[in-house]
């Protein structure tokens, strides 16, 4: 036997010695696993390096020691905050640094001062939140606000919106505490004091260079220089020795942050958006270089956004009539009315309403994910139905004065190049975003995103700009710098580097001595490697560029995304985790094992499946279906777990235990006994004990009755016998029939008896049936069992799902060409019909007339039904808007139907938790909880008395009777009561509101 090692063996036992080592001298945790490695491969960028290990320290000690530790090993380290970097400079080959998970503390705030002390991992918002009581804000603000961090935004120098009155980070901050390579600390502010040796010798050695070569900062009235050390200059005599502020911009290559004094700004009490429409983007941005040469706060401008009709999209609707426009944001409305009086623009709108306003500011904050979506177009890699676009030219900036005329040669570029991009951002300041459709996967793709950005860099340079206008060079612009700063600057550069890291382990081969701009690019790993083909998931997942909007902890909104982050805060629990874990496991490198990879597997296995991420995250990766894909291979060939037989059987077993008249038996084996592969903590609904469609056939319908606290009233409301395939007569949730009126329209709409109407929840299709019956709508059921093979879906047993499809396209074919919508009152199930069935059957047309015809249970009243007035209640309503209503269906009609029914308040957004088989699955029920505290219970708790709490899914429903110890009704039952109490002859009991 030899005993020589192989290079692999050797550099492994060095890492496990590092990891060891690193256990010892830190309190943190040591991350050296396949999961955590392939979590941070990648930032929102086009590049990917894999890292050694995951270092997530808990203090500034931790800090040092993990530098020192690194440096007597010889291991690069990276820091990194939100991960939400779009060139690279968040990713690298060494130990990386999170400093997200401990070292995230607002440290102090001190409103006299108008100073607040922060952590590097510190979200920007928790900072504005804390801020807003005090009459104070941050004043640079990224769209990723809501998620990226304050040591990011130091290291990359982030500008955001509001930049125009208050400047980038750079001129907000104090002080710095910073560790540097090897672990000596210093602290940053003015003068030398706190400075590494050797710096002073520096500066004093090239003030010429200083002076001379850094032309078109600050100093020249151009505020957008951040390419290379940009604030470099902050050093000379003259600006007072900016020690701290020369650091910002360093992009993790000359040391650690570990605390940072940040300056804090008014903030405008009552501000107002004008929105100026123009011919065209470069009239617009002629316009914002007038509108700033007199701006400026209090009186005047905050903000000047510029974006063109080919990034805005069908939202130009509520615009002003235009081709482009500028969002300005003004100190109050007197400012911004005299705006509107002096701007020049084709037409206005002043938006004072903040609601408005928030609304008009999502089209702008979204903008880096719906650029990334481009309608057409022939790139290899697409999503949604369009070519994708990609960052590396994300933020360039000329001086405001040449913006105009940059922006008519930089179309006129991408043109020769055969390329497209819409540019967007801060006109008032001549920083343009533009994402554009590179081919990253094949040679001559790659070989022509070169050739483009040498040219666009000289088409910057040419107008007096610089390459990065605020998010860093990283790998994508730092190559080309030299086509922006003489030889001198280049060199001096490097010695500013060497002073601070010698050793040069501070996130190498970025800003000196980089990689090539089309090296390490992440799409590269996925050019038919991976464990089989894989088609559009690894488009799909490839397709995550990584803005991490659904990392974002906000709350109060319609948005979704993402419950399971929400609940843990762990990276691979939230969209853009497992869409790495995915993408790490198709290349093979890190994550190895395939489809049977324990790591995606864990991550996905508190994926709720809401579909949140479809319509909230910008580029619309769609996790459940990822999962659903993932779950047919991952369990391919092998014995699944219980609970996928058991709920994701879920319709056939009810459908069986119906046929056989089992439900009393199952009732009582469900309530006293320990159903196994169920989460014991959750108790199982009660199976209606007539099913809906059944109820429906009867002479003469049984009483109703309470279960027990919490549980929703179940009844076999009988009617007139009939055939279930024929006219359905009148119905309701209890009691005996009352008079409906003869249908008007003569429509006739398809109720779909969803398995959880048909066996758990009959109650709303009665109630249905009732209100479209006095809405003068006929009502038919199939004739044959129908399933929309959710339960299937969702438990990834893709093969099952097609059959069960088929049959229910087959039964819907018996009934004749259906020429009304066909209603389904479950919402997840009509998501599903309306997404899944056609992506399942793609080849089948009906499966696509069937996706076409599902309405919801308001759709059908508005479109077939526009002129029924449903009752009044006049009564607030609290609950929750499905998630997948909100993700796939949407609730415009639903908002307007309680409008018309005097219903009044707002649902709540987020998940209830409970997402069909998730919340009864084991080890799911603390996340399930965790979900559903943070809205919909909160918002239920604080309801007013006497309101009417809605919830049209089952879950949601289940959820709020087991969690909530009270009853939410779908909509349907709340309109049918109000319809048979406007009958005073018929008396009937109500079951009560919460």
């Amino acid at each position: 036997m030899s005993d020589v090692t192989s290079p692999g063996e050797h550099e492994r036992a060095r890492q496990r010695t590092l990891e060891r080592t690193l256990r010892a001298n830190l309190r943190g945790e040591v991350d050296f696993s396949a999961a955590a490695r392939a979590l941070t491969t990648m930032d929102a960028s086009n590049y990917r390096r894999v890292p050694v290990g995951v270092v997530s320290p808990r203090d500034g000690d931790d800090v040092a020691a993990a530098l020192a530790v690194c440096a007597e090993a010889g291991v690069p380290v990276v820091p990194r905050g939100g991960g939400t970097s779009i060139a690279g400079q968040a990713t690298g080959v060494g130990v990386v640094l999170d400093l997200t998970r401990h070292m995230n503390a607002l440290v102090s705030l001190d409103p006299v001062s108008r100073t607040a002390v922060v952590q590097p991992g510190l979200v920007l918002d928790r900072l504005r939140d804390a801020a807003r009581p005090h009459g104070l804000t941050f004043g640079p603000d990224p769209s990723t606000h809501s998620r990226c961090t304050l040591g990011g935004m130091i290291g990359n120098n982030a500008c955001g919106a509001h930049s125009v009155a208050w400047g980038t980070t750079a001129d907000n901050v104090a002080e710095l505490s910073v560790t540097a390579y090897g672990g000596a600390r210093h602290r940053l502010a003015t003068g030398w004091t706190g400075t590494p040796p050797g710096l002073r010798e520096l500066v004093a050695g090239h003030l010429a260079v200083l002076r001379t070569g850094m032309a078109g900062g600050p100093a020249d009235g151009f505020s957008r220089r951040i390419s290379g050390y940009g604030d470099l200059d902050a050093l000379l005599p003259e600006r007072g020795v900016q020690a701290a502020r020369a650091f910002c911009g360093s992009e993790g290559t000359l040391g650690v942050v570990t605390e940072a004094v940040v300056r804090l700004v008014e903030a405008p009490r009552a501000p107002v958006l004008a929105v100026l429409g123009y011919t065209d983007e470069s009239a617009a941005a002629d316009a914002a270089a007038a509108l700033v040469s007199g701006g400026g706060p209090p009186s005047g401008l905050l903000t000047v956004e510029g974006m063109a009709a080919d990034l805005v999209g069908p939202a130009a609707g509520g615009l002003p009539r235009g081709g482009a426009w500028l969002f300005v944001e003004t100190w109050d409305e007197a400012a911004g009315r005299a705006l509107l009086r002096g701007a020049d623009a084709l037409d206005s709108l002043l938006v004072t309403d903040p609601a408005g306003q928030r609304a008009l500011w999502r089209i702008r904050e979204d903008a880096a994910g719906t650029a990334t979506r481009m309608p057409g177009g022939t790139s290899r890699t697409e999503s949604g139905g369009g070519s994708m676009a990609w960052p590396g030219w994300e933020d360039c900036a000329v001086p405001p004065a040449r913006l105009g005329a940059y922006l008519r040669e930089f179309r006129a570029l991408l043109a020769e190049h055969g390329l497209r991009g819409s540019p967007y951002g801060h006109f008032g300041e001549g920083c343009v975003h533009v994402r554009i459709d590179f081919d990253l996967m094949t040679p001559p793709g790659v070989a022509r995103f070169r050739t483009f950005s040498s040219a666009l860099a000289d088409l910057v340079v040419a107008h007096g700009g610089s390459l990065s206008g605020e998010h860093g060079d990283g790998q994508a612009r730092a190559e080309l710098l030299p086509r922006m700063y003489a030889p001198s600057v280049i060199s001096l550069f490097e010695a500013y580097k060497a002073v601070w890291d010698p050793a040069g382990g501070m996130n190498p081969a970025i800003l000196v001595h980089p990689a090539r701009l089309d090296e390490n690019l992440r799409f590269a790993v996925l050019g038919g490697s991976g464990p089989g083909p894989v088609g559009g998931l690894a488009e799909g997942v490839a397709g995550c560029v990584g803005v991490a909007k659904c990392r974002s902890l906000d709350t109060g909104g319609p948005g979704v995304m993402c419950p399971s982050y929400r609940a843990t805060g762990e990276e691979r629990h939230s969209t853009r985790g497992r869409a790495r874990l995915l993408h790490e496991m198709l290349a093979g490198e890190i994550v190895t094992d395939g489809w049977r990879s324990a790591e995606v597997a864990e991550a996905l296995d508190l994926c709720l499946g809401c579909k949140g991420c479809l319509s909230d995250c910008p580029v619309g990766v769609d996790m459940a279906s990822y999962k659903a894909e993932f779950l047919h291979h991952h369990w391919s060939g092998r014995l699944r777990p219980l609970s996928h037989y058991l709920l994701g059987g879920l319709p056939a077993w009810l459908r069986t235990i119906s046929a056989l008249r089992l439900t009393a038996p199952a009732n009582l084996a469900a309530r006293f006994l320990r159903i196994p592969g169920l989460e014991r903590s959750r108790p199982l609904p009660a199976l209606a004990r007539t099913p809906f469609s059944r109820g429906l056939e009867n002479p003469a319908p049984p009483a109703f009755e309470e279960r027990g606290p919490g549980r929703s009233p179940r009844g076999s409301g009988a009617q007139p016998r009939g055939t279930a395939e024929g006219r359905v007569g009148d119905s309701r949730p209890q009691g005996p029939p009352a008079p409906a009126p003869a249908p008007r329209s003569g429509t006739v709409v398809t109720l779909w008896p969803d398995t959880f109407t048909q066996y758990l929840a009959p109650e709303a299709g009665h109630a249905a049936v009732q209100v479209l019956r006095a809405a003068g709508l006929e009502a038919r059921l199939p004739g044959r069992p129908v399933c929309c093979g959710l339960t299937y879906i969702s438990t990834g047993r893709l093969d099952r799902a097609r059959k069960v499809l088929r049959r229910t396209l087959d039964a819907m074919d018996a009934m004749g060409d259906p020429q009304g919508p066909v209603l389904v009152l479950e919402p997840s199930c009509a998501a599903a019909l309306r997404t899944d069935l056609p992506a399942l059957l793609p080849e089948d047309p009906r499966a696509h007339r069937l996706a076409a015809a599902v309405r919801t249970f308001a759709e059908t009243l508005e479109e077939y039904a526009p002129h029924w007035q449903p009752p009044r209640l006049d009564r607030p309503v609290a609950g929750q808007t499905h998630c997948h209503q909100h993700a796939v269906l949407g609730d415009g009609p639903d908002r307007r139907l309680r409008e018309r029914a005097g219903l009044t308040g707002e649902l709540t957004g987020g998940c209830c938790g409970l997402a069909g088989n998730f919340g009864f699955e084991p080890g799911h029920h603390e996340v399930s909880v965790a979900c559903a505290e943070e809205q919909l219970l909160p918002s239920l708790r604080s309801a007013p008395p006497g309101a009417e709490v809605l919830a049209d899914g089952f879950s949601c429903r289940t959820q709020i009777a087991q969690l909530a110890g009270g009853r939410a009704r779908h909509l349907a039952e709340v309109l049918a009561e109000a319809l048979e109490e406007a009958e005073p002859e018929v008396s009937r009991g109500r079951p009560r509101r919460m």
